[in-house]
């Protein structure tokens, strides 16, 4: 092994040695070749199956990459539109009020949007949509109105108010999953099979899918819980697998390697091996900034067992592409100003560095999110991978 490998490789392997995660999972690539795969700890702590690369993870919020790309596809065909009112697609969100406090009696007063929702602000994060674990009101409302939790994957979860008008600030929510309702209707077909069509069986993403098979059931790794002595305990967690929906903002189940494949994708400006699947101009739109003078603001957490308080990068303004966090500046790891990124509630993460043309994968599988020791040991591979250069 290369001492460049060796170093990413001691990154990654140090927060199972020590016992921090039970398994973690990595894949490198530069120029087009993967320079790095990895895996080290087990699939579920106290159990032998090996983590591996080939390991089936819950890539969580990491699916809102992929369902941007679906809805890009459809825009480029004219059958979805950015700024149009997304209402003209999925008529049911013209019904989502903008939540304005409560009563006494508990009861949320709401009113109108002052404007139409669109697949730009769905993309970007800017629609007024969030999620009740980073937006206490959020969860208030929910409780409220008898709604479902998200993860159950019932339509009816889909119908939280909204946090603000549209296009008037950044919060991150459930706006994607909207997304992936708006993919459905255009192209009239479920988001799964449309996914499956047009994105993975092209790249070559055969463990990527909302529903998890058998095969992949047999390479699965579980989910962990972070216990206040700062042990890990396997914990029962899974998406929905007979849902009214699905998840485009974080449904997916997949592989590092497959991640990677994707990742490459949009590096290569839409395409991998020869197979294209959006346009480089796209691409372009993708990765720069969609929501103007907004910025990205730090997520502080309302539900303690899901996430911690997560700010990426204190004090840099960063922005979002469509749909991907942009950092303006050169990080601390050493990823370029405009790289691409993001993250997965499980703690999966990912970024795409155009300038030193890097793609990145790390996956592990413990809650909460932003969790210390996953986040440390991210950042020590991400390091590992910009010291080897």
């Amino acid at each position: 092994m290369a001492t460049a490998t060796k170093s990413i490789d001691a990154a990654l392997a140090r927060a199972t040695e020590s016992g921090a995660l039970a398994g973690t999972v990595g894949v490198v690539t530069r120029d087009g070749e993967t320079i790095y795969e990895g895996a080290h700890g087990r699939r579920t702590i106290g159990d032998d199956a090996p983590m591996t690369t080939d390991t089936v993870v819950w890539i969580a919020s990491m699916t809102k990459a992929i369902t941007g790309a679906a809805a890009m596809q459809l825009v480029e065909q004219g059958k979805l539109s950015l700024d149009t009112p997304a209402a003209e697609v999925v008529p049911d969100i013209a019904r989502v009020p903008v939540l304005e406090g409560f009563d006494d009696d508990g009861k949320p007063r709401t009113r109108a949007p002052k404007r139409a929702i669109t697949l730009r602000h769905l993309l970007t994060h800017s629609s007024g949509f969030s999620y009740d674990m980073w937006n206490a009101s959020t969860g208030r409302y929910a409780q409220a109105v008898g709604l479902p939790p998200l993860t159950n994957c019932e339509n009816a979860g889909l119908f939280t108010a909204l946090a603000f008008d549209p296009g008037e600030g950044w919060e991150y929510g459930i706006g994607i999953d909207w997304a992936g309702k708006m993919v459905e209707a255009a192209s009239g077909t479920d988001l799964q099979s449309y996914m499956r069509a047009n994105i993975f069986t092209p790249l070559g993403m055969h463990d990527t899918s909302f529903t998890i098979t058998a095969a992949q059931r047999a390479k699965l790794s579980a989910m962990h819980a972070r216990l206040e002595d700062g042990s890990l305990t396997a914990m029962p967690f899974e998406i929905v697998q007979e849902p009214e929906f699905f998840m485009g903002g974080g449904g997916l189940y997949g592989t590092a390697l497959d991640y990677s494949r994707f990742a490459q994708t949009i590096l290569g400006g839409g395409a991998l091996n020869g197979t294209r699947i959006l346009a480089a101009d796209t691409v372009a739109e993708m990765s720069r900034n969609n929501m103007g003078d907004v910025n990205v603001a730090p997520m502080r957490s309302a539900v303690a067992m899901l996430t911690k308080d997560s700010d990426f990068y204190p004090g840099m303004v960063c922005k979002w592409g469509l749909s991907f966090l942009i950092n303006t500046e050169v990080t601390p790891q050493g990823r370029s100003a405009g790289s691409l990124a993001w993250a997965g509630l499980a703690n999966t993460y990912y970024w795409i560095d155009p300038i030193k043309q890097i793609t990145g994968v790390f996956a592990s599988q413990v809650l909460p999110f932003f969790d210390d020791q996953a986040i440390g040991a991210f950042r020590a591979f991400e390091s590992a991978v910009y010291a080897s250069l």
